[in-house]
């Protein structure tokens, strides 16, 4: 049975792990997909600051980095008492296949079953961005923009 406040998301993405890591670890790159400003440092003990929707900000530090395989980095919201910053942990396995990557994302440490839905919900949503940039398309305008 899976822990019941740990999110799982999955993605088939129509690039090679390679140009999937790097567009989760430059930061340019990250900014077609998701938030508004980023500074990451992809090294273990390195920054993780994304301003997710233009008025909030992700904040943490990457704790695991093996290019294009896998990243694990500490997550939290500036701000929150509830999901403060580093409080819960983002694991990221990227997978060869014949036609791209598979994505496996773990994110765990989160605090309520309210929380895991919220988060659960941004994942979805932005792995979904993230596998239309991958594939060379627009995702268009971000709809989380402004959300708080």
């Amino acid at each position: 049975m899976q822990d019941p406040l740990v999110v799982h998301r999955e993605a088939h993405i129509a690039a090679p792990p390679a140009a999937v890591f790097a567009l989760m670890t430059d930061p340019e790159k990250i900014l077609r997909w998701m938030g508004t400003e980023a500074q990451v440092e992809p090294q273990p003990g390195g920054l993780y600051l994304v301003n997710v929707t233009g008025a909030r900000y992700a904040r943490g530090s990457f704790r695991e980095v093996v290019p294009v395989h896998r990243l694990a980095y500490s997550f939290g919201w500036d701000g929150s008492e509830v999901v403060p910053p580093g409080s819960s942990l983002v694991e990221i396995d990227l997978i060869e296949q014949g036609d791209g990557t598979l994505l496996r994302l773990t994110h765990s440490g989160l605090p309520s079953a309210d929380q895991c839905a919220g988060h659960a919900e941004g994942w979805a949503h932005y792995l979904g961005r993230l596998t239309e940039v991958a594939a060379g398309r627009d995702p268009g305008p971000d709809s989380f923009h402004g959300r708080t």
